[in-house]
């Protein structure tokens, strides 16, 4: 069966829906405290998928997702090379996206813990962003997304989550090597601004994937859309599209990472 590591540090307040969304994809999930992780570092491979999910780390002191960023890695950098080298999938959820991009794990041009070239910074409004936004799915090799429609549905809940690369020749690369996710949209597909682009991100990227598609970090939250009932207007032709993403990264896991 697959399994799942749901990291959790102190802050983190996303991990029971996050959990209940892997469930429902069919995978066994186990909470990892990083006190823990940090001392049995071996334990690691013993999963499949690591989750970094939402919340708000540490109180996210410094800037958000720093602190547990500097932790992966001065503690955990060589356990993280190991289960990646062996095919191991990372999912970074809002402050999980943030710990990945400032880690140096996202957007990994050319390694993984290299120095980073993309941040999330303070939304333009000022203001923690919580709604539900349009995605505009793009072509990539991100595992987690295969077969998403053109178009999606999901929800914000960030006050950090402005997509900001180090000049635009990252962003360029970014675009070049397929590694754009998600857009923020309007209901068309359209990349326009605010209010369709919650925080102001460059570009209006929403999540980004390594060059292997192996690592996925987003600002919405899909662990908050796997069910219908989350959806709050009913509507007949939208499906919890979060739920694809948690079942596309198990079924890939269980097709070319299981035992």
């Amino acid at each position: 069966m697959v399994k799942v590591g749901i990291l959790f540090a102190a802050g983190t307040n996303c991990d029971e829906e996050t959990i209940f969304a892997f469930q429902k994809a069919g995978a066994e999930v186990f909470r990892l405290p990083i006190n823990y992780l940090k001392l049995k570092k071996d334990i690691l491979m013993n999963y499949q998928i690591l989750c970094i999910p939402g919340g708000f780390t540490y109180g996210d002191y410094i800037a958000a997702g720093k602190i547990l960023a500097n932790e992966l890695f001065l503690r955990l950098k060589d356990a993280l090379f190991s289960f990646l080298e062996k095919g191991g999938m990372i999912l970074g959820i809002c402050n999980g996206f943030q710990v990945l991009v400032k880690a140096g794990l996202l957007p990994a041009f050319h390694s993984y813990f290299e120095k980073p070239t993309v941040t999330l910074d303070w939304n333009d409004s000022l203001l923690f962003e919580c709604r539900w936004v349009y995605l505009k799915t793009h072509n990539s090799p991100c595992i987690f997304t295969k077969d998403l429609p053109p178009i999606i549905t999901l929800p914000v809940a960030h006050a950090e989550g402005k997509f900001v690369p180090k000049g635009e020749g990252v962003l360029r690369k970014l675009a070049e090597n397929n590694q754009i996710v998600f857009t923020y949209a309007n209901e068309k597909g359209e990349e326009v601004g605010y209010p369709y682009n919650p925080n102001g991100s460059i570009g209006n990227v929403a999540g980004i994937c390594d060059p292997k598609g192996r690592i996925f970090g987003l600002m919405p939250h899909p662990e908050r859309f796997v069910i219908q009932e989350q959806f709050p207007w009913q509507k007949d032709n939208f499906f919890p599209y979060g739920f694809f993403i948690f079942r596309n990264a198990v079924e890939y896991a269980k097709r070319f990472l299981s035992d």
